[in-house]
């Protein structure tokens, strides 16, 4: 991944999850995946399938959505304590390093609750942000659905949206590879989250973010907007 993001960091996780449902207090995550990426390329990657907590069940539509089968995470599911452990070393303790989603605001906040209850979430105060999608509403028309920023920018025979953790953290990881060659203004985005104006902040708000709302116009990036307040 070719950026200057290099320049202020050392280590690059971009991650992914598959979850229940929309409600980050409520819902779990079934699968979770990241890819960690130095100067050199990815360094590491973990992928995992996460068993339900006893009684809840997996809904049909999530089935068809992403492949996983309640019969999978029967069979092939780790305990959550252990998929905690596995992402807290992947991700490391570095200052210098940067997490990264499409759609950061969603992921952040399943991940925020995740680990909780295993007192971890110590382990999100060192790294910085970076949404994905905020930058791609910068860069292109609606709609904005990872499927369409791969297709934008070409990306079919790199990238694929599977609806899969670790598949869909390396397509956001290539997307950003590919907006970083068309206009390296990555840094700008760091710890700044874009939001739709007619439907705002979705979830909690992070306190370490500036939100802003992002609109479909396109007529200046997002981070030009700070200059204005």
């Amino acid at each position: 991944m070719e950026t200057g993001l290099w320049k202020h960091f050392d280590r690059i996780v971009v991650f992914d999850t598959e979850t229940t449902g929309i409600e980050f207090g409520r819902d779990e995550i079934i699968e979770l995946g990241a890819a960690a990426y130095t100067a050199a390329g990815e360094a590491e990657s973990m992928d995992l399938l996460i068993r339900l907590t006893p009684g809840r069940t997996l809904p049909p539509f999530i089935t068809q959505l992403t492949g996983i089968t309640p019969e999978q995470l029967d069979r092939e599911g780790v305990e959550k304590s252990d998929a905690c452990d596995a992402f807290c070393a992947l991700l490391g303790e570095g200052e210098r390093t940067l997490l990264a989603a499409y759609n950061a605001q969603f992921d952040l906040n399943f991940l925020y609750h995740f680990l909780r209850p295993f007192g971890r979430v110590g382990i999100l105060r060192a790294p910085r942000f970076l949404d994905v999608l905020t930058v791609y509403r910068d860069r292109r028309d609606y709609p904005h659905k990872l499927s369409d920023a791969i297709a934008a920018y070409g990306l079919e025979d790199q990238a694929v949206n599977s609806h899969r953790a670790v598949d869909d953290a390396r397509a956001a990881a290539v997307l950003l590879g590919a907006m970083a060659a068309e206009r390296d203004d990555l840094a700008q985005y760091i710890d700044l989250f874009g939001y739709s104006p007619k439907y705002g902040v979705s979830g909690r708000r992070i306190g370490s973010v500036t939100y802003r709302p992002q609109s479909y116009q396109r007529l200046r990036p997002l981070y030009e907007a700070l200059d204005t307040l």
